[in-house]
């Protein structure tokens, strides 16, 4: 099934989408991360959804706005492909390769579950920035509670996959990684996920041998394809990210994991480090980014205005004096 968050006549809804853009709507569902939490799984939402094939119909997607498929618990964002490692690393921090310590652990970061924009909202440039780019990725969503998982348990946590764009100001996070802490304010301003939640089941016909999801991606701008690639090109598979996600901690209904980005044109800085010169240019107001995952759907967004910064001071340099 496909799940979607909307607004229709300032109501708040989730509907079941039908192959035609049909919505039917969930009785009495206002909220998909609620539902997910309640349900208590991939079964347990399909049966929820099948509650709206015996009421009448909705509106046409067409006539509504969409919303962010559900509010995030959580939003651990991965970095599994190989290709975007290399091509990043020599934009962002001028080094060539991928650290052999990248090969030991499917490695993510936590970024902002506050900062979270539905298909159809305008993406505001970060304050300070002038370099900012798109990451196309594949988000898993977590439907149940689970601790210290084997990959082979984490399947069934997983309750479904929405595509997911994690914008950068790359100019702010190359400034922030040289502290050695992680991305920052590079980060901070947008995550964008949809258009749907397909469940679990949908994609398993495109599981290959290894267990990973053949699917096709492409990324354009303004109607030009700038990537093309296979989500099976992963080094971890998402049952496997999820298990090192629960490791000493809990995952939680709600929690989102994203894929990393694909390589092969899966943001411009991949394409940046390859080529030398910052070809095609960052994204500016105006901008429309569209995002294809086989399966999922296409998840479009265009840049706005942001603000400017508000001034802070520069740190101190202090002259460490002791009690």
């Amino acid at each position: 099934m496909r799940f979607a968050a909307y607004e229709h006549q300032h109501r708040r809804r989730v509907a079941v989408v039908e192959e035609d853009g049909t919505l039917l709507p969930l009785p009495g569902v206002t909220d998909l991360a609620a539902l997910v939490r309640e349900t208590g799984g991939l079964s347990g939402l399909l049966e929820a959804g099948a509650a709206a094939l015996d009421v009448p119909p909705g509106p046409d997607i067409s006539q509504v706005r969409l919303l962010p498929p559900l509010q995030p618990a959580s939003v651990r964002d991965f970095v599994t492909f190989e290709e975007h490692v290399e091509g990043v690393r020599r934009a962002v921090e001028g080094t060539a390769g991928v650290p052999e310590q990248w090969y030991a652990a499917p490695t993510f970061y936590f970024t902002n579950p506050h900062a979270i924009y539905g298909p159809q909202d305008g993406i505001p440039v970060p304050p300070g920035s002038s370099v900012l780019d798109f990451e196309l990725e594949v988000g898993a969503v977590i439907g149940r509670e689970g601790r210290d998982l084997t990959p082979a348990q984490a399947r069934d946590h997983i309750v479904g996959y929405t595509v997911f764009n994690d914008w950068s100001a790359r100019d702010l996070q190359g400034a922030e990684m040289k502290v050695g802490l992680g991305p920052c304010k590079g980060k901070d301003t947008a995550t964008t996920l949809g258009p749907y939640l397909v469940t679990a089941d949908e994609l398993e016909p495109h599981r290959d041998a290894e267990g990973f999801l053949r699917l096709a991606m492409r990324a354009e701008i303004n109607g030009q394809v700038v990537g093309e690639d296979l989500l099976s090109n992963m080094s971890w598979t998402f049952e496997e990210m999820t298990a090192y996600a629960s490791r000493g901690t809990r995952v939680v209904p709600g929690d989102v994991l994203g894929s990393g980005t694909c390589g092969n044109g899966g943001c411009l800085a991949e394409l940046w480090g390859r080529r030398g010169d910052r070809t095609p240019p960052p994204l500016v107001p105006g901008d429309t980014v569209a995002l294809t995952v086989e399966g999922l759907g296409t998840l479009t967004s265009t840049v706005v205005p942001g603000v400017e910064p508000l001034p802070l001071p520069a740190g101190r340099r202090r002259t460490r004096e002791r009690p």
